[in-house]
């Protein structure tokens, strides 16, 4: 690796033809292991021990039927995909979410969604499947009950042959069993939905190669980019690992015409959940799993506090921010270059050229292409 590292640094030393070599990007070896420590992507896929149909091709594809079937909702007109639209990468490109009525936080992407431990902006879900019953339930979402869910399962002669094949019996008499049951068949197809290579990714593999990217393949400015991310910027402070994001709750600073207390209130619901992984319905014997769910407490800087998102493909989720008070990626930089970064708060005080890198740079780590399509199985039998 160090070996790779001296050779990628020396050739990123020579100056590209016609161009001032003040304007070719170099990277100190530091520099190299900063951008190595955000792949390789895509991670290796792993089953949720929470879920035990995670991974289960027949889970998969009942999730993704229930995913698009309006009858989840109290009035038939809404599904998980009214807001979650897989043209629009997920999302539904709205400031805030609505279905049965508006709700009050932005509608974020579930491409990777596999990758985290904490859910929802607030993290007030501990697992991808109670984050699938939140909508069901909520009012302003599918708006539906209970018993509405597990009669669907029950009375629908293709949705319960289905069931019986990923959980080996029928829809029992406990409502609140088979609703679980469908937001673990729900996750189990959203686990699937995975953001395709980028050309940040193409760039980081070459560097780890040890070969020069040609500028048309990667240009200068999203380099140069890179290079304020992981360094004056410090944005992979918070932005880290393969799928940009640590996960956690920071405070983004963003400006916001109501108060919402975030983390502080996420931690509440989430111990007062009967869905969270402490409960009756984790399906990990050892449970391992629920070790974040036990320890978590509200802590001072919880208040106004909200998960880090991931920033693949974010050239297709528009607009940004927990509220949606952000419309274009250059408002985000413009805002941590003059009012405060990551972690500190404290202003960047990027010129426009810098901005402009950044912004370049950011772009790289989307594509325009979604990889899943339809998937028809047929008939139950």
């Amino acid at each position: 690796m160090k070996a790779k590292i001296a050779l990628w640094c020396a050739l990123a030393v020579l100056p590209r033809c016609g161009m001032a070599a003040e304007d070719a990007p170099t990277f100190t070896a530091s520099e190299v292991r900063a951008i190595l420590a955000h792949g390789p992507w895509p991670l290796p896929a792993r089953a949720d021990p929470s879920n035990r149909v995670s991974g289960k091709r027949e889970a998969v594809e009942l999730g993704e039927r229930l995913f698009f079937d309006e009858r989840l909702s109290s009035t038939g007109k809404f599904s998980c995909g009214t807001c979650h639209v897989p043209e629009r990468n997920w999302t539904d490109n709205r400031t805030r979410g609505a279905a049965a009525a508006e709700v009050e936080r932005n509608t974020p992407t579930l491409m990777n969604i596999r990758l985290g431990h904490w859910f929802g902006w607030d993290g007030a879900s501990d697992s991808l499947w109670a984050q699938s019953i939140r909508p069901i339930l909520d009012a302003r979402e599918l708006g539906a009950s209970p018993r509405h869910v597990a009669e669907l399962m029950r009375n629908d002669e293709q949705l319960a042959c289905r069931y019986r094949k990923v959980f080996g019996a029928s829809p029992g008499s406990d409502d609140e069993r088979v609703l679980v049951d469908v937001g673990k068949v729900l996750a189990a197809f959203e686990e699937t939905l995975e953001s395709p290579s980028t050309p940040f990714d193409q760039f980081r593999n070459a560097l780890e190669r040890g070969e020069r990217v040609a500028p048309w393949r990667y240009s200068d400015a999203a380099q140069r980019g890179l290079r304020i991310f992981i360094g004056k910027g410090g944005c992979d402070a918070c932005h880290s690992g393969p799928n940009f994001s640590d996960g956690e709750f920071h405070r983004n600073g963003f400006p916001s015409v109501r108060a919402d207390p975030g983390r502080s209130e996420g931690v509440k619901r989430l111990r007062e959940s009967r869905f969270n992984l402490l409960g009756p319905y984790n399906d990990d014997p050892a449970r391992s799993t629920a070790e974040g769910t036990r320890h978590a407490i509200m802590e001072p800087g919880d208040a106004g506090a909200f998960k880090v998102p991931t920033l693949r493909h974010m050239l297709l989720t528009a607009p940004y921010g927990h509220h949606g008070e952000m419309e274009r990626i250059a408002d985000i930089v413009r805002h941590y270059s003059d009012v405060g970064g990551p972690g500190s708060l404290k202003p960047l005080r990027l010129t426009e050229r810098e901005q402009t890198d950044l912004v370049v740079f950011l772009e790289s780590l989307s594509t325009f292409g979604n990889p899943w399509r339809p998937d028809d199985k047929g008939r139950c039998e």
